[in-house]
Formats: structure tokens, C-alpha cells, sequence
């Protein structure tokens, strides 16, 4: 989150940390610059201009040119509309950030939330992140809330007793059964010491201490998730950190927009830190894996810690059998950890294109997604940056799985999006139409911004991209807010989260705000498309079979899904796999490939249903 508002930072000498998080960006730019140079010596002659910079000094491997800007195909959007059901349905959550006029930057980060289900009756239930009000100000504790679901979208209050009504600085959420028990249980990150919660036929047990994941006291620990990274068919945990933070240190900054009025910081004044990897060990207990494994990244120049990680999300980007890690940074250069199967990852961001921009630049990445946009195989990689830069949607090569370009300008998703400021960003099929569409939640960080930035605005509707690709043609079209419902209303956007609440095939949304109530959309939808829900279950420790992928052909497309309830920004989206199938009233052919390299092909026994299919022993 680039809190660079208004191009004038504070004077050097307030900074705690060089700027030497950018100093990799620098080198590219500066080749970029060179370029452009001698071109246009050569070619002002003629055109008076400068010459598109090449990109080819950020990939070392050999230069991925975008295409050339695509003609949306001239196709009407859907209608779908959202509505607002938050308080309908009965939720009545406010988020708490402590914000009281001192400007502490982590009162600009929100919470997360997750849709997962916690009391094992088949129904996605909701859990709330929260932060906390700071040390002596005065108020009433505000712990996580836990909704339970009824099966058709209401929601009851059962925080009271569960075991999760408990206070901490709350950040992101992970969700898995990391014990092979059949429930899901719950792990918070926060600013200060994590929690892992065991879910038991009882309640919620706090269970940090025993499984020891609690991090360090002086943690500022963001989006987590459970996957399984060295294929011992039990969920591991990976946790993301962002900088090394203080009350102290922050009020000393005296950061500011207009010259007078104190504004929240940027992050590049802060040194980066070490993300964690926890390996499960079988018996409730974990150990820190991180140095080992490889996932520490620290600046060839300063030796210190690189990594200031909002986002992460998992997939098996060479199809090699494992788990690959993205981690969106926040100023500096993103992470793309390739599993190399023996227990180690190898940072491979540069050298894939994911690192940086178009430019050489490090953005203000916060939320990320990855998914086959086009159904033939080919993955996308969104990810929600801060305002003024466009939301990348890197977009992998043929023929080179780490090989990324990014193409948002060419697909539709560069200029619409520019001005917003990104924090949850999915990739879901809103329409049920088979294709991947693309939602981010927006917000900005400052409630003056408008004053200082007239194109900014606090509050900020939330954007969707209707995806119109033809092949692997990457093309999206922003609808239009007035075609939007309730989802354009403008929020101070932060979490993102989708789950289908109350049992019609398609999906509903959950956005979170910082200090404001949530957004439950009720997805409309009333296309006549057609649909295919999976819920999978298992064999082993991994009963959630997180990782599994599911491929279904009907009307003659190809379509992949991941069970992979870790993505957006903070949050968790729900674990059932949603299939739209637009006008198609058949399953043609339907195969699952499980965690552990098994395949299972069945005959789907219709449409418009949920299955459940379970894993043999």
C-alpha cells in the first residue's frame, strides 16, 4: 500500500530506512531509460516522439512483448445486479481500527473475513476479522465475529462462547482442517502474536502456544494460508509479514500532504521483513521452517529483509505436482517462490516478469488472484495496486510457465482501474457464463484525499470486469456502476470474499470496510445459465483437499478450478468449486486430480447442483 499521496514525502532525513527497497526497480529503469534514449535519437527525425520502452532488461530469459491493444468483442454485458442484504441477513458487525485522528498507519489496513463452514452442516458460515482499539483508549472489546448460516443467507450471531470472541489487533484470516479431524479450523493473523484456533465439537480452542505459530510479540503479520508444500498430504501454514513496525516510530515520522496536518505514512520509511512458512508436523504441532525452506528473501544490498507482504496466493504454476507461492509486496518487488519439490522453493519474480511493472517499478500491491482466464490451460495473475497504478493482470506465456507479461492495458483492466485505489481483488464467474470474470474492492486511505488529489475520493465503489476473452485473447469490460446494484455503492473497500450464502449456484460477495460495517451482496443473477457445484472431500490428513483441481468440459469448453480458499486481500472465500455452464444442460466429462497426484473421473448426475464427491481411502 504506496502511501505516496502527494508526490512530496517528508525530508530524507526522517526516513528510518534508505530507499535501498528500490534499488532493483532503479537498475531497470534506468536500462529502460537508456533505451528510449537511443531510440530516440534515431528516430526524432521522423516522428518526434519517443518510442514504447521495452521491457526485456525485467526478464532476463528473453524479452515477452505485450500484444498489441485488442478490440473488445461487441458483446452485451449481462445484467446482473447486487443487492445489499448486510443487515437483512441479519449481520450487524462494525470494524474497529482505532483510528482517533493520530494517523497510525496500521488503522488504514482493514480486516479480512472468510465464508468457510464452521459447524460442519454443509452451510457456508462467515467470520469477521477485527482490529482493536489502541492501549488506554477507552471503549468496549471488539472481537472477531462469528455468523452462523442457516442455508439460505440468514445469519445468526454466535460469537458468545465460540472460542473466537477474542480481542487482538486483527489482520487477515486462513481456514483449513490442519488436523485431519473434519471440522475447519482457524488461524488469525494480527499486528502482535498470531492465534491458531482448533475447531472441536465444543468450541474453538486456542491452541498458538502448543502448535507454535504464534510469530514474534512484535509481529505485523497480514494474509495467511494452509496448503500442503511438501506433499506429505497435511496442511502447512504461510504466513505473510509486512514491516517492522512501532507506535513510536510512526508518530516520529510527522509524515504529511499539505504541510500542516499530520497524514498516515508510507511503508517504504519502514524496513521490510521475513514472511513464515510452518510445517506441519503431525500431533497439533508446527515448526518454522522459513529459513530453510528458502522463502526468506533479504536485499543483496543491505542484507536486510526484502519482503513487505499484504497478499499471497497459491497454485502449481509449472503443473509439476507442487504448490508455488506469489506474494504480493507492497513498494518492493513481488515474490514468486517455485516449489522445487524437496522441500525448498527457489524466488524466481524477476526472472518471470511477476516482479515488477512495465516500467521497472515496484507498485502498492495488496490483494491477488490467479486463475485460467481463457479455459485453455493459460494462467493470470491480478493483482489490486494503489491509486494512480493500473491493477496488473500478468499473463502467462505458452510454452513458459514462468514466464509472465503484463497485458491489463491490452485486456481492459489498465485504464479503468488507474484512479482506484485496490485492496481484495478475485477472480470469480459471476454470470455463470463459464468464463473468469475479475472483482476488486477499493478504497482509499486518507478521508482528505479529494482535497489534496481532486480525482481521488475516500470512499470508492468497487469494480467488475466482465471477461469477454476469445481464446487466449485476454479481454475484460469494466461494468458500467449503474449496471452494478448495490455493489457500486462507494465503501472504504478492504477484504474481498465470495461464497454462494444461500444455495442458487451462483455467487455472492462479501466486501469489508476499515471502522465500517461489511458489504453482503446477494448475487441476482437471473440469466437461465446453468451451473455445477463440487464440494470434495480428502483421503487422509488434507480432508479439505485443498490444492485439488477440477476439470469440466461442457459445450465443448474446457474449464479448470483449484480448491484453494487462500486469495483476495486478509480474507477466505469458500471451499465448494462453482462451474458455470451457460446455456449447456451437460456434463460432457468431468476429472479431478487430488492433492496427492491421484485422478478421479465420474459422470456428473446433472446440472444446476452441488455434489459432493469423496476421495477414496
Amino acid at each position: 500500500m504506496a502511501a505516496d499521496l502527494s508526490g512530496a514525502g517528508p525530508a530524507s532525513d526522517q526516513e528510518l530506512v534508505p530507499e535501498d527497497d528500490r534499488i532493483i526497480g532503479r537498475v531497470f529503469r534506468w536500462s529502460v531509460l537508456l533505451s528510449a534514449v537511443v531510440a530516440l535519437v534515431v528516430l526524432s527525425v521522423l516522428f518526434l516522439r519517443p518510442q514504447p520502452k521495452s521491457v526485456a532488461t525485467v526478464v532476463p530469459r528473453g524479452a515477452i512483448q505485450a500484444p498489441a491493444a485488442l478490440d473488445q468483442r461487441q458483446t452485451d454485458i449481462p445484467d446482473v445486479r447486487f443487492t445489499d442484504v448486510t443487515r437483512e441477513a441479519g449481520v450487524e458487525f462494525v470494524h474497529v481500527s482505532g483510528a482517533t485522528g493520530e494517523k497510525l498507519l496500521p488503522e488504514t489496513m482493514g480486516s479480512g473475513a472468510a465464508f468457510f463452514d464452521a459447524d460442519v452442516d454443509g452451510d457456508p458460515d462467515l467470520l469477521l476479522v477485527n482490529a482493536a482499539r489502541w492501549p488506554g483508549q477507552p471503549g468496549p472489546p471488539s472481537p472477531a465475529a462469528l455468523y452462523r448460516n442457516d442455508g439460505t443467507g440468514h445469519f445468526a450471531d454466535v460469537t458468545a462462547g465460540s472460542g473466537l470472541d477474542v480481542t487482538l489487533y486483527g489482520q487477515g484470516v486462513a481456514v483449513g482442517d490442519y488436523d485431519g479431524d473434519g471440522r475447519v479450523d482457524v488461524f488469525l493473523a494480527a499486528l502482535g502474536p498470531d492465534r491458531l484456533f482448533r475447531n472441536t465439537a465444543e468450541g474453538f480452542r486456542d491452541v498458538t502456544d502448543s502448535a507454535g505459530v504464534a510469530g514474534s510479540p512484535d509481529s505485523w503479520s497480514t494474509s495467511a494460508g494452509f496448503f500442503d508444500y511438501d506433499g506429505d498430504s497435511d496442511l502447512d501454514l504461510f504466513v505473510c509479514n509486512y514491516v517492522r513496525w512501532s507506535r513510536e516510530t510512526d508518530l516520529k515520522l510527522h509524515f504529511t500532504l499539505n504541510g500542516v496536518d499530520r497524514a498516515y505514512g508510507q511503508p517504504r520509511q519502514y524496513e521490510g521483513t521475513n514472511n513464515c512458512l510452518y510445517r506441519n508436523e503431525g500431533g497439533g504441532r508446527f515448526s518454522d521452517v522459513s529459513a530453510e525452506s528458502g522463502i526468506q528473501v533479504e536485499h543483496p544490498a543491505t542484507g536486510l529483509p526484502m519482503g513487505k507482504a499484504l497478499g499471497m496466493t497459491f497454485a502449481d504454476v509449472d503443473d509439476d505436482g507442487d504448490l508455488d507461492v506469489i506474494v504480493a509486496n507492497d513498494t518492493v518487488q513481488k515474490f514468486a517462490f517455485r516449489n522445487r519439490g524437496d522441500g525448498t522453493f527457489e524466488e524466481v519474480g524477476a526472472m518471470s516478469g511477476l516482479a515488477f511493472d512495465n516500467l521497472g517499478s515496484a507498485t502498492g500491491a495488496m490483494g491477488i488472484d490467479i486463475g485460467d482466464f481463457a479455459n485453455d490451460g493459460t494462467l493470470a495473475v491480478g493483482i489490486g495496486n494503489f491509486a494512480n497504478e493500473s491493477t496488473s493482470f500478468y499473463v502467462q506465456r505458452k510454452g513458459s510457465p514462468w514466464q509472465f507479461v503484463d497485458v491489463a492495458d491490452a485486456a481492459g483492466i489498465g485504464s479503468p482501474s488507474r484512479l482506484r485505489l485496490s485492496f481484495g481483488l478475485l477472480f470469480l464467474d459471476y454470470d455463470l457464463d463459464g468464463r473468469l470474470d475479475l472483482l476488486q474492492a477499493n478504497g482509499h486511505i486518507e478521508d482528505a484525499i479529494n482535497q489534496i488529489q481532486p480525482s481521488q475520493t475516500y470512499r470508492q465503489a468497487a469494480q467488475l470486469f466482465w471477461n469477454c476473452s476469445s481464446g487466449e485473447r485476454p479481454c475484460y469490460v469494466a461494468v458500467a456502476e449503474e449496471n452494478l446494484g448495490d455493489l457500486a455503492r462507494p465503501i472504504v473497500g478492504r477484504g474481498a470474499a465470495y461464497a454462494d450464502i444461500d444455495g442458487d449456484g451462483d455467487l455472492d460477495l462479501l466486501l469489508t470496510q476499515t471502522g465500517d460495517r461489511p458489504l453482503l451482496l446477494r448475487n441476482d443473477q437471473a440469466l437461465g445459465h446453468h451451473w455445477l457445484r463440487l464440494r470434495l472431500v480428502g483421503a487422509g490428513a488434507n480432508r479439505d483437499a485443498i490444492g485439488a483441481r477440477v476439470r469440466l468440459t461442457a459445450g465443448g469448453v474446457t474449464q479448470e478450478r483449484q480448491v484453494m480458499p487462500s486469495r483476495s486481500y486478509l480474507s477466505q472465500v469458500e471451499l465448494p468449486l462453482t462451474f458455470g455452464l451457460g446455456s449447456a444442460t451437460r456434463v460432457d466429462a468431468l476429472r479431478i486430480h487430488w492433492p496427492n497426484g491421484a485422478t478421479l473421473d465420474l459422470e456428473a448426475p446433472g446440472v444446476d447442483r452441488l455434489i459432493e464427491v469423496a476421495q477414496a481411502p
